[in-house]
């Protein structure tokens, strides 16, 4: 069993999500009020908080912003992740599992993703981890995820 460390949504697709208090997870939809609620096989993004601290890590040896040189700071949400969480290995996870997140309950339905051209977050950051490291569920059940709520395979 895991936690939830941080709850994200954005308002624009291809940038960093913002922590939020909580989010309400919404059957065939995914996050209400984020930019990427529509049905289909990536309706929540998970990502492990220790996969973001291995990106900062990554990144304090290598200088800052790929674009401009910048300093980066990594947080939850930085990868666009609605989830983000601790003590539970998200990878480890196969695509028809289900996954139960404060009071919802996911169905894992895609691990990884195809960045076709790289997005915001690769300038910013120098690297993107979506697509090797990202989880996406369905939402089957309806319900609210805080930061702190457990999360495990249900």
């Amino acid at each position: 069993m895991g936690k939830v460390v941080s709850v994200n949504i954005s308002k624009g697709k291809g940038t960093p999500k913002k922590p939020v208090a909580q989010i309400e997870l919404v059957p065939g939809q995914g996050v209400k009020g984020d930019a990427h609620a529509a049905p289909g096989d990536r309706q929540v993004s998970l990502l492990m908080m220790e996969h973001i601290e291995e990106a900062r890590e990554r990144l304090k040896s290598g200088g800052g912003c790929e674009a401009t040189g910048d300093p980066v700071e990594l947080a939850p949400g930085s990868f666009a992740e609605n989830i983000t969480t601790r003590g539970i290995d998200l990878l480890a996870l196969k695509i028809g599992d289900d996954l139960i997140a404060g009071t919802a309950r996911l169905r894992i339905s895609k691990i990884g993703k195809e960045c076709h051209r790289p997005c915001a977050i690769y300038y910013k950051t120098g690297d993107c981890i979506m697509p090797t490291r990202g989880i996406f569920a369905a939402v089957t059940e309806a319900g609210v995820v805080r930061p702190g709520d457990d999360i495990g395979k249900g």
